[in-house]
């Protein structure tokens, strides 16, 4: 079992910068993908992008693509996205999310941090 607790959320202007964290507890994360989620008010739930554990492989949106940045830190068993050039339409809750790296769905969400970006 892994448990994920989502941190580093707040109020940024436009063009500003914020870094979440996803820390896991429970388990390793070996063989497992750590997605990145937002959803804004009144909007689907969107995926950010993602990271291979094991492989440091990344995935993103092509929303964020070039602004944002997933990375981990095996020693704290924890996950981080590095958002830069925020926009007002970056805002939403973000989660994040784990998945055993041979299955399609998450089975594991954490309970998300609110961004919110001022223009």
């Amino acid at each position: 079992q892994v448990q994920l607790v989502e941190s580093g959320g707040g109020l940024v202007q436009a063009g500003g910068s914020l870094r979440l964290s996803c820390a896991a507890s429970g388990r390793t994360l070996s063989n497992y993908y750590i997605g990145w989620f937002r959803q804004a008010p009144g909007k689907e739930r969107e995926f950010v992008g993602g990271i291979a554990w094991d492989s440091s492989g990344t995935n993103y949106a092509n929303s964020v693509k070039g602004r944002f940045t997933i990375s981990g830190d095996n020693a704290k068993n924890t996950v981080y996205l590095q958002m830069n050039s925020l926009q007002p339409e970056d805002t939403a809750v973000y989660y994040c999310a784990s998945r055993f790296i041979l299955r399609r769905d998450y089975d594991y969400w954490g309970q998300g941090t609110q961004v919110t970006v001022s223009t």
